[in-house]
C-alpha cells in the first residue's frame, strides 16, 4: 500500500494506491486547502484518520526544489524531509519529488481524454518533452527516454529572469523592477503573476477599472480568479481581457523558451490550475503565435505538438515513481 500526495501552495491532495490497482487508481483519496496546516504531517495523520490502512511506502510531490530528500516548499515555507516523514509514520521508505518532475512522470499514463490539443504538430518519438505548468507559481519540467523508459527532470525555471517580447510587457518590466527588485517569469506568468499585470495596465491606463470588480478584487483573498472570469465573460471586462491577453502572450514565449533548450520535439504540455480554465484564450491564436515566434528556430517550434493537460496528473506522477520504487526495493 502507497500513499501518495501532490502538496502545494494552495491545496493537498493525497491518496492511497497498491500495484495491483496502479497509479490511476487510488483506493482511497481527499484534497486539503494546505494554508490551514502547520505542515504536512498534520495533514497526513487527518487522511489516515478517515481512512486507516496498512501503509508500507509514501510518496510525495513538493512544490519546490527537492535536495538530498529534503525540501522547502517555495510559496508556503514548509520544510519536508523524506527520511523524517518515514520515521514518523512507520513505514519502510518515503519519497520526495518536485511536483512538476511528477508532472512529467504522468504523461505516459494519460489518454486522449486527459489533454486538449492546441497545435498537432508532429511529435518525434523517443523525443524529449517538456512541461510547463502556471498554477500558484510557475513550475517547469521535462522528461527523456531510456528505452521505454520515462526519466523525468525537475527543474526552478519559474524564477530565471522575465524577457519581455513587446512594449507592453517591457512596461510591464519595468513597473515590476521598480517595485520588487528581480522579477522572475513566475512574478507574472501564474497565479501572483494574472494580479501583477492588471495592476500594471490599470496603472498604465490601458483600459478603465471597472468599478464593481475594483470592489470583489479589494475583498478577495485570491484575486485572480475574478480576473479571469472577468476577461471570459461574454461580454468581458476591458482591463481584464487586456491582463489575460498579456499572460498568454508571456505563457505562450515562455513555453517556446523551454522548448527550445531542451529540443522538446515529442511536445510540449501545459499543466498547473490555469490553462485548463482559460482553453478560450488560449486557442485564440496568440498563444501560438508567441511560443512560435523565436526568429530562424520558428519551423522548427511548428513542428511541436502542443497540448493542455486537463486533469491534475502530479499525484499519478508521484503514485506511479512510489510503485515503480517500491517494487525494485530502492
Amino acid at each position: 500500500m502507497l500513499l501518495a500526495g501532490d502538496i502545494g501552495g494552495t491545496k493537498t491532495d493525497l491518496a492511497l494506491f497498491t500495484a495491483g490497482a496502479g497509479p490511476r487508481a487510488p483506493v482511497a483519496q481527499a484534497e486539503f486547502a494546505t494554508k490551514h496546516y502547520p505542515n504536512l504531517q498534520a495533514i497526513v495523520r487527518e487522511f489516515i484518520a478517515k481512512h486507516p490502512a496498512p501503509i508500507e511506502h509514501a510518496c510525495f510531490d513538493v512544490a519546490g526544489p527537492v535536495i538530498a530528500g529534503r525540501a522547502t516548499i517555495t510559496n508556503l515555507l514548509w520544510t519536508v524531509d523524506a527520511a523524517e516523514l518515514a520515521q514518523q509514520l512507520g513505514i519502510a521508505s518515503a519519497y520526495l519529488m518536485n511536483d512538476l518532475e511528477a508532472t512529467a512522470l504522468s504523461l505516459p499514463l494519460l489518454g486522449a481524454a486527459d489533454i486538449h490539443t492546441l497545435a498537432v504538430g508532429e511529435a518525434v518519438a523517443g523525443g524529449p518533452v517538456a512541461v510547463v505548468a502556471p498554477g500558484t507559481g510557475l513550475g517547469e519540467a521535462f522528461l527523456t527516454w531510456e528505452g521505454n523508459r520515462p526519466h523525468a527532470h525537475a527543474s526552478e525555471g519559474g524564477h530565471v529572469d522575465f524577457g519581455p517580447t513587446d512594449a507592453t510587457q517591457l512596461g510591464l518590466l519595468s513597473y515590476l523592477q521598480e517595485r520588487d527588485g528581480h522579477v522572475s517569469v513566475e512574478r507574472v506568468c501564474s497565479g501572483m503573476g494574472i494580479p501583477n499585470i492588471y495592476a500594471y495596465l490599470r496603472a498604465s491606463g490601458r483600459a478603465p477599472e471597472s468599478p464593481a470588480l475594483a470592489q470583489q478584487l479589494a475583498a478577495a483573498e485570491d484575486r485572480t480568479p475574478l480576473i479571469v472570469q472577468a476577461a471570459l465573460r461574454a461580454q468581458p471586462d476591458a482591463l481584464s481581457a487586456a491582463t489575460l491577453e498579456t499572460f498568454v502572450a508571456i505563457l505562450g514565449a515562455e513555453a517556446g523558451n523551454l522548448a527550445l533548450k531542451v529540443l522538446a520535439t515529442g511536445g510540449v504540455y501545459l499543466g498547473g490550475g490555469i490553462p485548463k480554465r482559460i482553453l478560450p484564450a488560449l486557442s485564440s491564436g496568440r498563444f501560438i503565435e508567441s511560443f512560435r515566434g523565436k526568429g530562424r528556430m520558428a519551423g522548427l517550434l511548428t513542428r511541436v505538438p502542443v497540448h493542455v493537460i486537463l486533469e491534475q496528473t502530479a499525484l499519478f506522477g508521484a503514485a506511479s515513481y512510489g510503485l515503480r520504487m517500491a517494487s525494485e526495493g530502492s
